[in-house]
């Protein structure tokens, strides 16, 4: 009974560091940024299919979710923070749909299954960076109004980057999903 407590404490604290470690890449890559308005240019899409991938889609959450409450609760973690606000009132501007986006991409990453062709893994990245698309332009219509060029606005600009990132993680996909032993 005491080995299988210590046992579940090291495996507690192994995920955990994982988790730490993730968001701290993620906060990394919120700040490689190039400036666009009203949503900036970051590396973090492929972080969050990055972490999908080497974590799985518990893990994955766990870390997105725990940069996610990082920034609500004021740790300058997005990408124009603390430059343009911090916490909640950062969060519920024009980023918040493609940060709870975040949510929905690393999980559905995390169960790609890399038994299958490059192809296949391509499609399911593409689906899975979708997603953060359409919470992103879901909230940006929602924030500055229907009548503007949404998609010019918060897609377009950041398609051939998304495809570059995707095609890069297709790549070295069944390399990254080695990760996952360790934890």
């Amino acid at each position: 009974m005491e080995l299988v407590k210590k046992i579940d404490l090291i495996k507690f604290t192994k995920i955990t560091l994982i988790v730490l470690l993730g968001s701290l890449l993620l906060t990394i890559s919120a700040k490689v940024k190039i400036p666009f308005y009203p949503v900036p240019m970051t590396m973090q899409t492929f972080v969050v299919l990055f972490l999908g991938i080497a974590l799985g889609p518990k893990v994955g959450l766990a870390t997105v979710t725990l940069y996610l409450l990082e920034g609500i609760f004021g740790f300058p973690v997005f990408a124009n923070s603390p430059e343009k606000g911090i916490g909640l009132i950062y969060f519920t501007g024009p980023t918040m749909g493609y940060l709870i986006g975040f949510l929905f991409s690393v999980f559905l990453a995390g169960y790609l299954n890399l038994k299958t062709n490059f192809f296949l893994i391509f499609i399911k990245l593409v689906m899975s960076v979708s997603v953060i698309y359409f919470f992103g332009l879901l909230w940006l219509g929602i924030l500055i109004g229907w009548d503007k060029p949404i998609f010019q606005l918060g897609a377009s600009p950041f398609l051939l980057a998304e495809l570059f990132k995707i095609i890069i993680l297709t790549i070295i996909s069944k390399k990254i999903i080695n990760f996952r032993k360790f934890i």
